[in-house]
C-alpha cells in the first residue's frame, strides 16, 4: 500500500496530530486550532505516547457527508497500516465522543457550523470580523457549541459566549455555578490566545447587566428561558450485560461477517480470546463496543475490523452515535481488560515503562522528543507549535509594578508566586519574528494576574503588534517554550519575588518534587520538606543546611534521576544517593521524621491509570462524569463530591460545598460502582475524606500537592486572567 504524504511524519513525536478531511484527502489542522470541528466535517486525529504507542481517532461531525466519513475510514484503516497494526482505533461521533478523545483537549471542544463544502478553513490569522454564539454545556467534559445568534438561544442554567472578535463576552445565567463558571471560562481564554493570538479581550458578563455591544450584537432582549435539564446520561457503572462473540468469515472490507456467541455476560476469561480469531466485546447498552483484533487472524478480518464494527451496532438496532473501539492484542485498554476477571498483561511484571509493540513498526523510525530536528518538518512543527529549535534569543522579565530583568544565569527557574513575560526572537525567511510567553505561576496574586495581562499587551504594541501571545499556566507548558531552556527541567521555586520586602527568603531545608509528563517535559517543583510529600513514582532532591539527597522511588524514571542533577547544580553539595526502602536514619531526621506517603504498587506499577469523577446533582438529580485524561488537583470541584479508583482502592473527596444531597447519595453511587465492576472487585474499600483533610495516600497521586490551593477563589483567580 502506498502511504499518504501526510503520514511521513506520523507517529514519530509524543503528542497530538489532527487533520480533516478535505476534497477526501488529508489537510493538517494548525495546533492553535486543535479541539475546534466543523460539524460538516470528518477528520483524523493521531495520539502518540513517548512508548511509543497510538490511538487513531475517526471524529465524524453530525452534518458531514457519507463520502466524507468513508473517505475518513479508509485513512483510518491506512494510517494502521503504516504503524504496523499497533494503534487502538476509535470512532467517535459529534457529542458521544470517548473519554479517551476528550483527555486530549483540557480547555473543551468547540463544534462550528459549516465544514470544507461551505468554504471554511482552519487558518490562525487577526481577523477580528467575527460574530458568534457559543453554548457552554458540561462540568468536566466542556462542549462549545456553536448556536443562532440570538436571545432565544440563552438559558439562565448555562454559560455562554458572545465572540465579537476583538472583544470575547463570557455570559453567565443566573442558576449557572461556580464551576461551570470557571470551565467556561478556560474556552474564552483559549479563544482569545489560540485563535485570536491574544489580541481580543475577555469580559465576564452577568445576567441582566450585559453591555452595549452584547445587546447591539443580539438585537432587543426578550425573556432568558428557564435553565433546561441535562439530557446526557452519566453513569459510572459497566453493565453485567456484556457479551462476547467470534467473528469470522470477513471476506473483504465490506465488514461481511458471522458472529457466534462466546459467552453471554461478563466478566469473561482471557483464553475466550484466540489469537486465530478477532471478537467483538458487546456492551452496546453502554453506547460502546470493541472489536479485538487476534495477532494471527488473517490479515483481511485485521484489515476489516472496523467496518465488522460497524455492521454489527447496524444488525444489533444500537444508536448510530455507539463508540467503536478497535483494539489489536497486547494494546488492551483499561475499559477493555475490567471485563476479564483473570487479565494478565505480556511481561507485567517489568511494569509500564515495556513498549509494547506489535507488526512492522520500522516503517516509522522512534526518536525521542527532538526540539533540534522536529521543527524542521513543516507539518510536525506546526502540530507542536515548534518554529524552531528554541536557540533564538530569550529575554525574561518578571512581573513586579513594571517588568524586572531576569537574570539569565537564572533563565529556567520560576517561582509559583510570580509572572513573568518572556520574549523569544527568531529568524525565519530573512525575518525576525518574535513570541511573547506570558507565565503565570498558580500561587500569584490576583494583582500580578491583571499587570501581567496588562504588560503583554503593552510590550505588544511596542513591536507593533507583530509578536504571538501565548499565556501559560504554570504546568500546562507547550513544547517549544520548554524547548529555550535547552533540555534542562523547568524549576519551580515555592514563594516569590514580588512580595513586600522583596525576594522570598529561601527556607533552610527545600524538598522539590521531580516528575516527567507523558510528552517528556521534565519539570522539579518545590514542595513542603515534609516525608508526607514523598512520592514512590517520583524523584525527590532534599536540601538541608548539612546534608543533600536525592531520593529515588521504587517507580521513578532514569530522566527523572538525570534532572535531579540540574537541582542538585544550582543547591550546591554532593548528593547521597538514596533509594526508597533502604534510607539512612539521618534522611528521615531531615524531613521531620517519617511519615506516611504514597507507596501504592498500584503507583509504581500502573497497570491501571487512576480515573477520577465527579458526583453532582447541580441538574437536579444525581449523576456522575468521568473527568477525561490526565487529571490534576484543579479538577477537584468544591462543590461536588469526587470519585477517585485507584484500582486498588477507592476515595470519595467531599467537597466543602458539596450539598447534602451529594454527601448522602455518593457512597451509595460508590459501592454500585465497585460492586458492578466487570473484573469483580466487590469489598474493596472506599475512604472517605474531606477538604483541606486529605492523607498522602490520595494526595499522592497528585503532583505537587498544594493544602492552600483553596485559600483562594479560583474563580477570582480566572477573572484575573481575563486582564485589564
Amino acid at each position: 500500500m502506498v502511504s499518504h504524504k501526510e503520514f511521513v511524519g506520523a507517529g514519530k513525536q509524543p503528542g497530538l496530530q489532527v487533520w480533516r478531511i478535505e476534497n477526501l484527502d488529508l489537510k493538517p489542522v494548525p495546533k492553535a486550532l486543535h479541539g475546534s470541528f466543523y460539524s460538516g466535517d470528518a477528520y483524523l486525529l493521531l495520539f502518540t505516547t513517548s512508548a511509543p504507542s497510538y490511538n487513531i481517532h475517526m471524529w465524524l461531525g453530525a452534518e458531514c457527508s457519507q463520502d466524507e466519513s468513508g473517505a475518513a475510514a479508509i485513512f483510518a484503516t491506512q494510517l494502521d497500516d503504516f504503524l504496523g497494526g499497533g494503534p487502538v482505533q476509535y470512532r467517535e461521533v459529534q457529542n458521544c465522543e470517548s473519554k479517551t478523545f476528550l483527555g486530549y483537549f483540557k480547555s473543551g471542544i468547540k463544534y462550528q457550523r459549516g465544514g470544507v463544502a461551505s468554504g471554511f478553513q482552519h487558518v490562525v490569522t487577526n481577523d477580528m470580523n467575527v460574530k458568534r454564539l457559543l453554548h457552554i454545556k458540561g462540568r468536566r467534559a466542556i462542549r462549545a457549541t456553536e448556536v443562532d445568534m440570538s436571545w432565544s438561544s440563552f438559558n439562565k442554567g448555562d454559560c455562554f459566549i458572545v465572540d465579537l472578535g476583538k472583544d470575547i463576552y463570557q455570559w453567565c445565567g443566573s442558576e449557572c455555578n461556580r464551576f461551570e463558571r470557571l470551565k467556561a471560562s478556560e474556552v474564552s481564554i483559549d479563544i482569545r490566545d489560540n485563535e485570536r493570538n491574544g489580541r481580543a479581550r475577555v469580559h465576564m458578563v452577568e445576567e441582566g447587566e450585559e453591555p452595549a455591544a452584547v445587546t447591539d450584537a443580539l438585537g432587543s432582549k426578550g425573556d432568558i428561558a428557564p435553565a433546561s435539564g441535562d439530557d446526557d446520561k452519566a453513569d459510572i457503572s459497566n453493565k453485567k450485560k456484556a457479551a462476547l462473540y467470534m467473528v469470522s468469515d470477513i471476506s473483504d472490507a465490506s465488514g461481511s461477517m458471522k458472529v457466534s456467541s462466546v459467552a453471554s455476560s461478563s466478566p469473561f476469561k482471557q483464553a475466550m480470546l484466540s489469537p486465530d480469531d478477532c471478537f467483538i466485546l458487546d456492551n452496546g447498552m453502554d453506547r460502546i463496543i470493541f472489536v479485538w483484533k487476534g495477532p494471527k487472524a488473517n490479515m483481511a478480518e485485521r484489515k476489516a475490523a472496523m467496518s465488522a464494527g460497524q455492521e454489527f451496532i447496524k444488525e444489533k438496532g444500537y444508536s448510530c452515535k455507539t463508540q467503536i473501539q478497535v483494539i489489536p492484542a497486547g494494546a488492551e485498554t483499561t475499559i477493555f481488560k475490567q471485563f476479564f476477571c483473570d487479565w494478565k498483561d505480556k511481561d507485567e511484571t517489568t511494569g509500564p515503562s515495556k513498549a509494547y509493540t506489535i507488526g512492522s513498526i520500522a516503517k516509522v523510525e522512534q526518536v525521542p522528543f527532538d526540539a533540534s530536528t522536529l521543527h524542521s518538518n513543516k507539518a510536525m512543527a506546526a502540530q507542536h507549535g515548534m518554529v524552531d529549535d528554541g536557540k533564538g534569543k530569550v529575554q525574561i522579565w518578571r512581573v513586579e509594578d513594571g517588568k524586572v530583568p531576569v537574570d539569565p544565569a537564572s533563565y529556567g527557574h520560576f517561582y509559583g508566586g510570580d509572572c513573568y513575560l518572556i520574549l523569544y526572537s527568531y529568524r525565519l525567511g530573512g525575518r525576525e519574528q518574535h513570541i511573547i510567553y506570558t507565565w503565570q505561576g498558580l500561587k500569584c496574586t490576583q494583582d500580578e494576574l491583571a499587570t501581567s495581562a496588562f504588560l503583554t499587551v503593552q510590550l505588544d504594541d511596542s513591536m507593533g503588534g507583530s509578536p504571538v501571545q501565548v499565556r501559560v499556566t504554570q504546568g500546562q507548558e507547550p513544547p517549544h517554550l520548554m524547548s529555550l531552556f535547552q533540555g534542562k527541567p523547568m524549576i519551580i521555586h515555592s514563594g516569590g519575588t514580588s512580595r513586600k520586602g522583596g525576594q522570598t527568603q529561601a527556607s533552610s531545608k527545600r524538598l522539590f518534587h521531580i516528575r516527567q509528563s507523558s510528552s517528556h517535559a521534565t519539570r522539579a517543583v518545590e514542595v513542603e520538606a515534609s516525608a508526607s510529600s514523598l512520592n514512590t513514582n517520583d524523584v525527590f532532591v532534599l536540601k538541608t543546611p548539612d546534608a543533600l539527597f536525592v531520593w529515588r522511588g521504587v517507580g521513578a524514571s532514569d530522566e527523572e534521576m538525570e534532572a535531579a542533577k540540574h537541582v542538585v547544580g544550582f543547591l550546591g553539595g554532593s548528593p547521597s544517593q538514596v533509594s526508597e526502602g533502604k534510607e539512612p536514619a539521618n534522611f528521615w531526621t531531615a524531613l521531620g521524621g517519617k511519615k506516611d506517603y504514597q507507596t501504592s504498587k498500584s503507583l509504581q506499577n500502573m497497570i491501571k491509570p487512576p480515573r477520577l469523577f465527579g458526583c453532582s446533582n447541580k441538574t437536579g438529580r444525581l449523576i456522575v462524569e468521568e473527568v477525561p485524561g490526565d487529571f490534576t488537583q484543579s479538577d477537584l470541584a468544591t462543590d461536588d463530591v469526587m470519585l477517585l479508583d485507584t484500582s486498588d482502592q477507592i476515595f470519595l473527596w467531599v467537597g466543602n460545598e458539596a450539598n447534602a444531597e451529594e454527601r448522602k447519595g455518593a457512597p451509595k453511587i460508590a459501592k454500585e460502582y465497585v460492586d458492578s465492576d466487570p473484573s469483580g472487585r466487590r469489598g474493596l474499600p472506599i475512604t472517605t475524606i474531606k477538604q483541606g483533610a486529605e492523607p498522602p495516600t490520595f494526595t499522592g497521586w497528585f503532583q505537587a500537592w498544594d493544602p492552600k490551593m483553596w485559600d483562594i477563589d479560583p474563580l477570582d483567580r480566572i477573572r484575573a486572567r481575563f486582564g485589564k
